[in-house]
């Protein structure tokens, strides 16, 4: 019987996804990690006892030696695939990666865009492209993943179209911006795969992208990602396949977090420790990490939006960063109740803790 672990972040993203997917890797050697939503603007860290890799182009399984599988409502940019593969093949990590015909691709002018749009830095981007790429998909110029492997003249033209989309008129720079993306996907081994080839595993972990409070339906405009945060996706993935046998991992850190503009319900200095392993540093785009007291109402709130989307068997919390602070989890100020509250106690998936069955 076919199961599926589907790891969701109840915040603003920067949860420990990427630790907790680790762990239910370390726990399923034969599973195949799935991304469901966002794309290469992911920044899951994962630490296997004196290795370290930041997850975007590929699931968090791949350093435990997982394949990875892009469903179509992901993103992927060659050019970043390649140079994360690269650093994946010298930590001995697993690189083989499927992606869905219809995964859309990034291109460097979606990256231009994103980072160049007055209204993109106003409302939030981390400046790799993805929204962009959402928002281009809803017009004409589109370009799927099976694109990728469509003859090289025709890829091209489209390619330009897209240029022209944005306003790129300069001819020399488009063929220079082709050339090192044309290169990038050259060097990849394609594997476009639709779902019929998830068939083959028996055990499907999916790992979300960013958290439930920045989904585009129901985040807080217009501070929200260009995806369904939820579990929205890859409950739509189970159906088709016919799993029925579902656990949830829904995480949170021990504080609030957001990397970005936008309202949080509550914002204020916290002086943490052990936290030098910290992924969501400065950047000129989302500036500094922002920090919350915890606020469980709001917990409780996207635990219940998520109940809309997924019926799974067993529901369970991860409680990372419990290590940073002084503060203690309390799980009585929330109402859901979980079958198992795991607690995260270093950046190691090795150190979760069973803190209680509630």
């Amino acid at each position: 019987m076919k199961k599926a672990k589907i790891v969701i972040g109840l915040g603003f993203g920067d949860e420990g996804k990427g630790i907790t997917t680790d762990f239910l890797s370390e726990q399923n050697p034969g599973a195949i990690v799935i991304r469901f939503s966002g794309g290469q603007q992911a920044a899951h860290t994962v630490m296997i006892e004196n290795k370290k890799h930041i997850h975007s182009s590929f699931a968090s399984g791949a350093l435990r030696g997982l394949p990875s599988y892009f469903t179509e409502h992901c993103t992927t940019h060659p050019t970043f695939l390649f140079n994360e593969r690269e650093e994946l093949e010298e930590k001995n990590g697993n690189t083989e990666l499927h992606i869905h015909p219809l995964a859309k691709i990034t291109t460097p002018f979606d990256v231009w865009q994103n980072r160049k749009n007055v209204k993109n830095l106003e409302h939030g981007t981390c400046g790799k492209g993805v929204g962009a790429t959402m928002k281009r998909h809803e017009s004409p110029y589109k370009l799927f993943a099976i694109d990728l492997i469509a003859p090289r003249p025709m890829l091209i033209e489209k390619l330009k179209a897209i240029a022209y989309f944005y306003g790129f008129l300069d001819s020399s720079k488009i063929e220079q911006e082709l050339d090192d993306f044309l290169h990038a996907i050259d060097k990849i081994d394609w594997k476009i795969s639709d779902y019929n080839f998830l068939k083959s595993f028996d055990t499907l972990i999916f790992e979300g992208s960013q958290g439930i409070l920045l989904d585009m339906d129901h985040g807080v405009f217009p501070n929200v990602t260009y995806a369904n945060t939820t579990s929205k996706n890859a409950f739509e993935v189970c159906k088709f396949l016919n799993i029925d046998d579902i656990e949830m991992f829904y995480v949170t850190r021990n504080y609030a977090t957001r990397h970005g503009s936008g309202w949080m319900s509550s914002e204020n200095e916290i002086v943490l420790k052990n936290n030098e392993e910290e992924t969501c540093v400065f950047n000129e785009y989302q500036k500094e990490l922002r920090f919350g007291d915890l606020d469980y109402n709001l917990l409780d709130y996207a635990l219940q939006l998520d109940a809309a989307y997924v019926s799974p068997n067993k529901k369970n919390l991860v409680v990372t960063c419990l290590d940073q602070t002084e503060t203690a989890f309390k799980p009585e100020n929330l109402q859901t109740k979980f079958d198992v509250i795991y607690g995260s106690y270093s950046p190691y998936s090795k150190d979760f803790r069973i803190l209680s069955p509630f």
